[in-house]
């Protein structure tokens, strides 16, 4: 990648310099998540910083380095939002206000409705295997997290015994990934809001009718 700067290994950080390659990375995140990565020089990241190059040379040798410090962070944040509310999923209600919490966070934050996740993925999957690789990975865990929840569903019996958790998740993160792109592409939200919910209706799908209470007559 361009952006190349001098090599050197990982400094051992003081309080300061982690608060400080803290600061590099969120600055990076947010501007790449807004505008994307090949728009987003580090001369930029500096300047908004207030940094020298020299300084974010020394904690990240090349813009590679810094991109992958950037997925981690938004693995993070990612897992920080949801993993709190995939982990209470134990019916179908609880994977409702998963979903309500997926759009009035955008609204909220009044963030441009796009994956910190799936932009970078659309951008880098064909560029970098490590950032490939990498981007793989914080899909499959948000997948699980996704999964899990599906799993209790099932072993509660609210979801029908041959639903497959593991799929269901995949369809689910998959439809939120198309809404993203057609309601960035539209800049509206309805598209985001109509493939997530076509979705929970096709797990909605799995759920177990409730079994009628046997009358004497039915003896």
């Amino acid at each position: 990648m361009a952006d190349r700067g001098p090599r050197k290994d990982s400094p051992r950080l003081t309080a300061r310099g982690a608060a400080t390659r803290e600061r590099i990375v969120a600055t990076a995140s947010d501007l790449m998540f807004r505008q994307g990565v090949a728009a987003t020089p580090l001369d930029q990241v500096v300047d908004a910083c207030g940094i020298s190059k020299s300084q974010l040379y020394h904690y990240f040798p090349d813009k590679e380095a810094l991109i992958t410090a950037v997925i981690a962070m938004r693995e993070h944040r990612m897992v920080s939002f949801q993993k709190p509310q995939l982990d209470q999923v134990r019916s179908m209600r609880d994977l409702e206000r998963w979903r309500d919490s997926m759009v009035t966070g955008h609204r909220e934050r009044n963030e441009p409705y796009r994956c910190p996740i799936g932009a970078l993925a659309n951008e880098l999957s064909c560029r970098s295997e490590d950032a490939r690789q990498s981007l793989a990975a914080v899909f499959a865990r948000w997948q699980g997290l996704l999964a899990d929840g599906l799993a209790r569903m099932r072993d509660s019996g609210e979801l029908d015994p041959g639903a497959d958790p593991a799929e269901l998740a995949v369809a689910v993160i998959a439809a939120l990934q198309g809404g993203y792109l057609l309601a960035e592409t539209m800049q509206d939200e309805r598209p985001f809001v109509v493939a997530l919910d076509m979705a929970l209706d096709h797990v909605k799908a799995q759920v177990r009718a409730p079994v009628a209470n046997l009358t004497q007559s039915d003896i």
